[in-house]
């Protein structure tokens, strides 16, 4: 039986893996204008600061530069072509969430991830059990770090926010969980900058890895 009635959990870096095929659009980019690639591991550093963020980084320019809107919107729409490409669940997630479905306890999916790219991506990973609720930024008027889509995302599950629990990998996820009176964990294997130490987000536990999630939730 799991400690928590409910349990949320944002998408990129803490459910799932998508790192790898933000890095295959994004060298697709610069493979064609004969810019050289941008590593695995700088990417995943990235990740975390959306597509504007990785097209300054891959491309030196700013959102200020003429031709960045055009750059991010062909990032975008290779990535939308490619979504589960390389994609995975992160390792221990799927068992997780089996345990979860045996208990009967319902999970969701927060992100600000557009649901143009969330609704596919989950639909292509065919999870199981399936999540019972996904926020996305298109569903809520304030996205992480504001409460507004982890309360939402309890009330479609009908479980408080006291009894349910938030896991991400940034400090957007761990603030909003606790905005909204949830329990938080610290995703510390996601895609975190070099700059943040999880240490400081105040969660009420951190992990290395989701096979951890068994000891915490059960």
């Amino acid at each position: 039986m799991s400690r928590y009635r409910a349990v949320l959990f944002d998408l990129d870096g803490t459910l799932l893996d998508t790192a790898p095929d933000f890095a295959y659009a994004l060298n697709q980019l610069l493979q064609a204008r004969s810019m050289p690639a941008l590593p695995d591991a700088e990417v995943r550093t990235l990740v975390t600061d959306g597509s504007a963020g990785l097209v300054a980084r891959a491309f030196g320019c700013t959102a200020q530069d003429p031709l960045f809107e055009q750059i991010r919107a062909e990032f975008l729409a290779v990535y939308r072509d490619n979504l589960s490409r390389h994609t995975r669940p992160f390792p221990g997630i799927e068992a997780v969430l089996a345990r979860l479905g045996e208990a009967g306890i319902p999970w969701a999916v927060v992100t600000n991830k557009p649901s143009t790219y969330t609704t596919p991506l989950l639909r292509d990973m065919n999870l199981s059990p399936a999540p019972g609720a996904v926020i996305c930024p298109d569903h809520v008027t304030h996205t992480k770090p504001h409460p507004e889509s982890i309360l939402l995302a309890c009330a479609r599950l009908g479980v408080a926010p006291e009894a349910s629990v938030m896991i991400g990998d940034h400090r957007r996820d761990i603030d909003a969980g606790l905005s909204a009176g949830t329990r938080t964990v610290a995703a510390v294997y996601g895609y975190i900058d070099a700059s943040e130490n999880p240490a400081d987000w105040n969660a009420h536990h951190r992990i290395a890895s989701a096979h951890e999630l068994h000891d915490l939730l059960f």
